[in-house]
């Protein structure tokens, strides 16, 4: 049996003679570099972390000051490079230099360390200049010494880091100055080299030359340097540099390529490779990149197997298979002819090898000797790892007849010792194949309550603290649940018993290998699956909602799991008499419980909007039958500003889907709308249920929320034979077609279509709606003309100086505004918000209310032609409404925040969103002063004119306009006074000098408190005008 570790490797529970897959991985893949040179994790040393800091302490100069140091040290040092510099434990000159910036750690200061400096200097480093300068000193040192040519990569990768770009472009022109020609003067005279590679495809390696001089050596191993640059590049870039990769692998591949073969380059190449390997194993974005370029390093990797000599010393034939196991994981799949020439190096390279039994003395001398048998053992275990990574990429009889077709001319080998390591490794191969491409037949084979106790088996396994069972059980139920095993009938029973079990899971991996089967086993039996977690319990749950999480890891799966419940939520069977509502629980109310909590869950989000049109009708509907089931209690008692989780009841639990609905998708205008019109308190009862609905569908129209969606909606539910699906999607199609641009989603005729049919419902309501709905505008684009002509009527009475029934006259205007919409004469509309901008200071209450809520309308109504001057007009009420948030009448203080409201989304400000919610929900201090931020920053060259319009308020016979003027007043002088400098003129410090002084002689100590407050202020103020 099998279990498919997450990070692409397989690990096998069947090894017996030799290290396991996972303890290879573990020993060769976290220390693959080992070996070869000094391969870094990226993670840096112990000692990095206190060092980095230490630098970004630094300024820009002593950063320069440190790199021309070390600089300086690294030259003098090289000067004489042509052998290995050995540095003593202690190097007091550098000491000395580097002690003033304290960069000098604790331990033995050696060249590695300088060079690591360097680099993290470099990446901290903001100055290009600066960083180009130092690469390019850096680049230009000796490459002949090994040491020196780490260092260098190890510099060059760190600062990649931060300026991958400019490393780049160094790496590029160090190979067009010094490396390319070098290779062109030593390829001079082989005149079938080009052609020769061309034809080959494979690498092709520069001769030798006999002698060279000095000046040659100091480049002789520049290709080297690069490959490991490359290396390093690609550990210490991050996620970054995989845009990068084909381009890094094809360099790695042509200096490697264009380059004289001995051990330096071997070792170099494969560093690179490692180093590359692990950096696109480290980075989860890996698999969403294509890596063309895998093949050609490939070839390089068996190239150097290749020359390998015929007995084991050296861990690299372990390494080099290593590494191919992890390119082969990446995008795309490795063709055929790559796989074949791979596996034919590979078998040929192990299979060939002597008897492990040969003496010492007929190897080569090394110090100390290698331990042979533990690099064979390796070794093979790495070609067992290759060969399972094949069949798990492809898990086919196909694949296994291709691995076996290569493996076979080595069981016909003459060689005994050939034929029986190819028989040991096709045998751990079948056992592998067994365990994975039998356990679907094996599944098979049972019966449907055998499949079923096998699967609760496995489930009861995977609370053991063992995590060794726990995984292979999770993995074996993965492959079960991912395999068409598990029949419809069998659900509910498997993913009861896996809730049970959940509890006891103790380590994160399983649970997550849990939750993807359970999202296999969903994708297979939606329904069946939605049908059981809905009953398992409420989706807040601790172990509920996980598994409603595992139902979203696909766009299908989720939008098909919404579905559902959009389905469930349909449900809704009569209440019988004499049915308690505990005896009462339809699936409805379950799926509606799960709708409301799935708004808020992050992995939702996207398919909620989606499915935004068909939630909304559903909701608006579930909620008219709760009504008519008598569930009303709680509804309207609903706490919003406390911390309490108390449950909800069916009627609350609706009412705050809907409200969530416009809020987890971004339609906060719609809900701030029906918030500060008390839209929602409508909603809460069944008296006002219609005129919350149609105030819920004027919002949206205005704000144009899903219009095309919930229109299409709204006519598929007018057709259903129950009359509340009818009634919700009548009051919306009525109330949308106030707005013009419905008819650029749907055709008049077919909207004359549907609301002629509707004429015969048995619901009176939807008749006379669907009447009113044939009458309107749009339908009768004559009646504008008509209805403009009633409203210059309107504008003539009042524009009189004492109209009769001002209330009633503006309750009118709305009335015909709103039946015009966007079509109404803009002429009119600008005359009418002037008039109505006086009677915000009317002495009668609700005439204030009146203006201000019909001032919302008429900015809204002017057409494009007045867009502007009305935007002028909303710019002028902004200082009345807001200081109208603070006047005495409760009625007025809600229309001022509601026109201040959508003023300020017609004006377009930058925090609409945060403004909308101080004002549904901000209380005290703190919210009047984010909404006087939200208001000046959103108009900061208007400091003059707000200024000015508050000083006005001064002399408000309203005690609280009075108070407000004074706080907008000192926050200007407070916050702004710099601002106030800028703009105000000498009239305007005057007009403000004389309003102060009429406060000082106030009979309110609130007022001649505020004029010793800001006195000084005003003084300040009148010295820096001019």
């Amino acid at each position: 049996m099998v279990a498919v570790p997450s990070n692409g490797f397989h690990q096998s529970l069947w090894r017996s003679n030799c290290l396991s897959p996972r303890e290879e991985q573990e020993l060769d893949f976290d220390h693959l570099g080992e070996g070869l040179v000094e391969v870094s994790s990226g993670d840096g040393p112990p000692w990095e972390a206190e060092l980095v800091s230490r630098i970004r302490a630094l300024s820009a100069t002593e950063k320069s000051l440190v790199l021309e140091t070390v600089s300086h040290y690294l030259e003098e040092r090289g000067q004489g490079a042509g052998k290995e510099q050995v540095w003593g434990t202690e190097d007091v000159a550098i000491r000395e230099l580097l002690e003033p910036w304290h960069l000098v750690p604790q331990q033995t200061l050696e060249q590695t360390f300088l060079f690591h400096l360097s680099g993290l200097v470099l990446r901290e480093c903001d100055d290009t200049e600066l960083v180009k300068s130092h690469l390019a000193h850096l680049l230009e040192l000796p490459h002949q010494p090994c040491s020196q040519r780490e260092g260098i990569a190890l510099a060059v990768g760190l600062t990649s880091a931060s300026h991958l770009e400019d490393v780049w472009a160094a790496l590029e022109h160090l190979g067009r100055t010094r490396f390319l020609r070098s290779a062109l003067c030593l390829a001079d005279g082989q005149g079938r080299w080009e052609p020769e590679l061309k034809r080959l495809r494979r690498p092709h390696f520069l001769p030798p030359t006999p002698q060279q001089p000095d000046s040659d050596l100091h480049w002789k191993w520049v290709s080297s340097t690069v490959l490991l640059c490359y290396g390093q590049v690609a550990l210490h870039a991050r996620e970054q540099v995989l845009p990068w990769v084909d381009s890094l692998a094809s360099r790695m591949v042509y200096y490697f390529s264009c380059s004289s073969y001995d051990s330096a380059l071997k070792t170099s190449f494969l560093a690179a490779a490692v180093m590359l390997v692990k950096a696109l194993r480290r980075e989860a974005g890996t698999q969403s990149y294509k890596f063309m370029q895998t093949p050609e390093l490939i070839r390089c990797l068996l190239c150097i197997l290749q020359r390998e000599p015929n007995f084991l010393a050296t861990p690299f034939r372990q390494k080099i298979i290593l590494v191919i196991v992890g390119l082969s994981n990446l995008r795309p799949c490795l063709k055929p002819t790559v796989k074949s020439t791979i596996l034919q190096t590979c078998l040929k390279s192990l299979y060939t090898l002597p008897p492990l039994e040969l003496p010492d003395s007929s190897l080569p001398p090394q110090d100390p000797a290698p331990d042979v048998m533990a690099l064979y053992q390796k070794t093979m275990c790495a070609l067992d790892l290759l060969l399972q990574t094949f069949i798990s990429e492809n898990k086919s009889m196909d694949e296994v007849c291709f691995l076996l077709q290569h493996a076979e001319p080595w069981l016909k080998s003459d060689e005994g010792l050939e034929c029986r390591r190819a028989v040991q490794s096709i045998s751990l191969l079948l056992q592998y194949v067994a365990d994975v491409l039998k356990f679907t037949a094996f599944n098979e084979t049972l019966t449907v309550a055998q499949h079923t106790q096998l699967v609760l088996s496995l489930l009861h396994g995977l609370g053991s603290h063992g995590p060794l069972r726990c995984d292979l059980a999770s993995q074996l139920l993965l492959t079960m649940f991912q395999e068409p095993g598990v029949k419809p009938e069998q659900v509910a029973e498997v993913l009861q018993g896996l809730f049970r079990e959940l509890p006891g899971i103790v380590f994160k991996g399983i649970r997550q290998t849990v939750m993807q089967a359970v999202s296999a086993l969903g994708a297979r039996h939606t329904q069946e699956t939605v049908e059981v977690v809905l009953c398992l319990g409420h989706p807040s749950e601790r172990q509920v909602l996980p598994l409603w999480k595992a139902l979203a890891t696909t766009p299908r799966l989720t939008r098909e799991v919404v579905t559902q419940l959009y389905m469930k939520l349909k449900l809704r069977p009569p209440r019988l008499l004499g049915r308690s509502l505990s005896e009462f629980r339809p699936i409805s109310l379950l799926a509606l419980g799960t709708i409301y909590e799935l708004l808020y869950v992050q992995e939702f989000r996207a398919t909620v909007r989606w499915a935004f049109a068909g939630i909304l009708l559903g909701l608006l509907t579930q909620l008219h039958y709760l009504f008519e089931l008598g569930l009303l209690e709680d509804i309207s008692d609903y706490p919003e500003d406390t911390l309490e989780t108390k449950p909800l009841s069916p009627c609350r639990t609706c009412l705050e889907a809907l409200k969530g609905l416009f809020w987890t998708t971004s339609y906060w205008e719609v809900f701030a709308h029906l918030k500060l019109l008390s839209g929602w308190e409508l909603l809460e009862h069944p008296e006002t249920y219609t005129d919350g609905v149609t105030l819920l569908a004027r919002a949206m129209a205005q704000y144009n929320c899903e219009v095309k969606a919930v229109l299409g909606q709204a006519a598929i539910s007018l057709k259903s034979t129950e009359e509340r699906e009818n009634v919700a999607a009548i009051l919306i199609i009525t109330e949308f077609l106030s707005s013009p641009e419905v008819f650029q989603h749907v055709s008049r005729r077919a909207v004359d279509n549907c609301l002629s049919l509707s004429l015969s419902n048995s619901s009176q309501l939807v008749r006379a709606m669907s009447l009113k709905g044939l009458s309107s505008t749009l339908m009768h684009p004559k009646k504008v003309a008509l209805l403009r002509s009633q409203l210059l009527g309107l504008l003539d009475s009042f524009l009189k100086p004492e109209p009769k029934d001002i209330t009633g006259l503006m309750e009118v205007l709305s009335h015909v505004l709103h039946r015009l919409g966007t079509q109404g004469d803009g002429a009119v509309s600008v005359k009418i918000a002037q008039h109505l901008l006086p009677l915000f200071e009317d002495e009668r209450e609700e005439v204030r209310a009146g203006a201000i809520f019909l001032f919302g309308d008429v900015v809204y109504s002017g057409g494009k032609k007045f867009r502007q001057t009305l935007k002028g007009l909303a710019f002028q009420a902004l200082v009345p409404l807001l200081l109208h948030q603070a006047d005495p009448c409760p009625k007025v203080v809600m229309k001022a925040k509601f026109t201040f409201l959508r003023c300020a989304i017609l004006l377009k400000w930058e925090f609409r969103k945060e403004l909308s919610s101080k004002l549904a929900w901000g209380r005290g201090p703190g919210a009047e002063n984010d909404i006087f931020i939200y208001m000046v920053e959103s108009n900061f060259s208007s400091c003059q004119q707000f200024l000015m319009q508050a000083l006005t308020y001064l002399d408000s016979p309203l005690q609280g306009l009075k108070l407000a003027a004074m706080k907008f007043i000192g926050g200007m002088l407070q916050d702004y006074f710099t601002d106030l400098c800028f703009y105000l003129k000498k009239g305007d410090v005057k007009i403000l000098q004389k309003s102060f002084e009429t406060l000082r002689e106030d009979q309110d100590s609130v007022c001649r408190k505020f004029y010793l407050s800001f006195l000084a202020d005003v003084m300040e103020l009148s010295q820096y005008v001019t």
